[in-house]
């Protein structure tokens, strides 16, 4: 009863405020799939309305929703961007907020799987089975479990936006349980479940394979040393031994699992040509220096606390250390994963708090095994009084983050966006390219204004080129990156003061065009004459 009361006021928090735009959380991120599902939209309207039930698009909008789509690039498939177009087809009309309940009700149902297997994990919190603990406590850590992952006000920003973490988190959580399952019986049905689910995470978005991988391989290796006795001395050497000669049922149980849980992702991206060596050169080879870089490792550690909560991370971080036979194997495999993939790609573990999603049920089942020893070790032979107390204790602590997670979606309110954005849209001209510094890689202007502009990078860009050895000089750089532009655009202010430079070269030598609250336009196609001195002949 309490786990359906807390999965209905997480599926309430999140669909809180449900119709504000995608603007709340990471917006470039939250557009980019937007832009996509709108691209997708258009493509799927019939363009003969005489035969079919919705209008047709106009010609020049539809290519115009569909090169903005292609111009948005490719990094994972595109499936509940899919999903949400679909949906506009079905309805007749784009409501961008469907991919906001969709994403709430996925990571809802995700709770309701973390519960039941954090409360398995609790039942083997002292060893595999040979020590039972009592149903009511291992209810009690899936509950712990449960609230912690769906009120961290983190996990309601970030579980609730248009993109695809949410989902391969979600689909995470699914292969641990059926990995954890298949553990407990070794049955084809559960190595099948195993694979599948593991191939639908990693294919949601690729970086899935870090903890998945890192929960296969230790779940694997733990149950193959609990069903075969295999000693410690020789425990590689046969479990490699008996991967090879493939003599029993567990052998091609593991090859299925590796091959389902690898083989959709690896066909759909031998088919993007080199899109994936250029991200791994681009993100992790030209950065790999940050690997040798202590603050690297403080912004991480510091932007983790900030987003799963310090307390919560040394408790789990205990938990791990409590955790025993295969909940060991489980959570260190999870943990292990998570900090592979914050290795191979540094800059994001500092810089994107949607990178850290995963963390969220990690943290939550690394709880269990802490919350049911201190249960059944400490809380409960002292009486009711102190099982009230601790009890009081997190209900507080449960209201309290309830309300935090709010805050955020109360107090801001975005649907003033689509018509500033339009008014802006409005004011450029029509001829010329337009060359800007504007928000969200210019997103906003293409979703909300149907224009697109050639970006100048921002600030975080720079100092990203700076760091990937590229320092080029200003001037020379403005020159070639503006060449052939009629206009320059500039709404993002705050970036705009971060570059003296820029502004010197704008307002000494090109004349302002258009200015109002929210924009300025520079005409790039007639600079300044400039003064000439009294002594020049």
């Amino acid at each position: 009863m309490f786990a359906g009361l807390l999965l209905v006021l997480g599926l309430g928090i999140r669909l809180f405020d449900l119709t504000d735009e995608p603007i709340d959380f990471h917006p470039t991120r939250q557009l980019r799939g937007a832009i996509i599902a709108r691209g997708m939209y258009y493509e799927m309207l019939p363009a003969d309305s005489s035969k079919r039930l919705y209008s047709p698009a106009d010609a020049h909008t539809r290519d115009l929703a569909q090169s903005f789509w292609a111009s948005t690039g490719q990094y994972e498939p595109s499936i509940l961007e899919r999903a949400v177009a679909i949906s506009y087809l079905i309805l007749g009309k784009e409501i961008p907020w469907l991919a906001r309940l969709y994403n709430s009700i996925f990571w809802v149902l995700g709770g309701l799987v973390l519960f039941d297997l954090a409360r398995r994990m609790a039942k083997y919190a002292r060893s595999d089975g040979t020590e039972a603990i009592p149903e009511a406590v291992a209810s009690i850590s899936g509950l712990i479990a449960l609230a912690y992952y769906l009120v961290l006000p983190f996990s309601v920003q970030a579980s609730r936006s248009f993109q695809p973490d949410p989902g391969m988190t979600v689909w995470i959580i699914l292969a641990a349980y059926a990995a954890f399952r298949w553990a407990e019986t070794t049955s084809w049905t559960w190595t099948l479940v195993s694979g599948v689910l593991a191939g639908m995470a990693i294919l949601t978005k690729a970086v899935a394979f870090y903890p998945i991988a890192g929960i296969l391989i230790l779940i694997t290796l733990h149950t193959y040393r609990v069903k075969y006795q295999a000693s410690h001395r020789c425990f590689l050497y046969s479990f490699g031994k008996l991967l090879i000669s493939g003599k029993t049922s567990f052998a091609p149980q593991i090859w299925c699992m590796a091959a389902l849980a690898i083989l959709p992702t690896t066909i759909y991206y031998l088919t993007r040509g080199g899109r994936v060596s250029e991200f791994f050169s681009t993100w992790t080879l030209a950065l790999l220096h940050m690997l040798i870089e202590p603050q690297t490792y403080v912004r991480w550690l510091n932007l983790v606390q900030e987003l799963v909560n310090p307390i919560a991370l040394a408790l789990a971080l205990a938990g791990i250390l409590l955790a025993k036979g295969r909940n060991r194997s489980l959570l260190a495999g999870m943990w292990l994963g998570y900090l592979a993939y914050g290795l191979i790609l540094p800059y994001q573990m500092t810089s994107h708090s949607y990178y850290h999603l995963m963390l969220v049920p990690i943290v939550a089942l690394s709880l269990v095994p802490l919350a049911t020893l201190a249960t059944v070790d400490f809380f409960l032979p002292r009486g009711k009084v102190w099982l009230g107390v601790s009890g009081a204790i997190l209900a507080a602590l449960f209201m309290y983050s309830t309300w935090q997670a709010l805050i955020p979606l109360y107090s801001q309110d975005y649907r003033n966006e689509p018509a500033y954005w339009q008014q802006i849209a409005s004011y450029l001209p029509q001829e010329g390219k337009i060359i800007a510094l504007t928000q969200d890689y210019g997103y906003r202007l293409m979703y909300y204004g149907w224009r697109k502009v050639i970006l100048w990078p921002n600030r975080g860009e720079i100092k990203l080129s700076i760091m990937r050895g590229s320092n080029k000089e200003f001037e020379a750089f403005f020159k070639k990156r503006s060449e052939g532009k009629s206009y320059f655009l500039v709404t993002a202010f705050g970036q705009y003061e971060d570059q003296p430079l820029l502004q010197q070269i704008l307002t000494e030598n090109y004349p302002l065009v258009a200015q109002a609250d929210g924009y300025l336009i520079f005409d790039l196609l007639h600079p300044k004459a400039k003064p000439v001195s009294p002594n020049q002949p």
